[in-house]
């Protein structure tokens, strides 16, 4: 079975925005994630994310970057900042259960990643992206949100880049 979950924290250029899926390797999880991995372009190469050098967090994480990579900061912030928050944040979730320890090996996991190519505060940027990936993995294992909860909401449709007439 996989699993799928979404989490915005922040505001401003270093506000992260994470979608997840959760599976396991050998089935369409583990096919997306290797296909991910081999089929690199331009500006977008996705990476094994580790801890530290040679430690590579588990369940296997792929990291997704879903900006562009803009200039040589914005890269250094996927790589740097991005990469450690959410190493942190899918370690937490495996810490305190979410995902079983005893499973991590027959897992993967992909990660998509929002950095805003204006994003300056690295400590920022790791703190949000830590957060962000945590709360992911979290409704995603608890199915959040429940479809009552969006049916409730679905005549607000309003996000950072679209704020319909009637609620502005």
């Amino acid at each position: 079975m996989s699993v799928i979950g979404e989490a915005f924290v922040g505001e401003g250029s270093e506000a992260a925005h994470i979608n997840v899926v959760l599976g396991h390797s050998t089935g369409p999880v583990g096919t997306a994630w290797a296909t991910a991995l081999a089929t690199p372009r331009e500006g977008h190469a996705p990476f094994m994310v580790c801890l530290q050098p040679n430690l590579p967090v588990k369940p296997a994480t792929l990291f997704v970057n879903k900006a562009t990579l803009a200039h040589d900061q914005h890269a250094a912030l996927h790589w740097g900042a991005a990469q450690s928050g959410v190493a942190s944040g899918v370690l937490r979730a495996v810490a305190e259960g979410l995902i079983s320890k005893e499973k991590v090996d027959e897992q993967v996991l992909l990660v998509a990643v929002w950095v805003a190519p204006e994003a300056q505060d690295a400590d920022l940027v790791y703190e949000f992206n830590r957060e962000a990936t945590y709360l992911a993995l979290r409704n995603a294992v608890r199915g959040l949100p429940v479809v009552d909860d969006v049916l409730a909401q679905r005549n607000k449709p309003v996000n950072g880049y679209y704020l319909p007439k009637e609620f502005r």
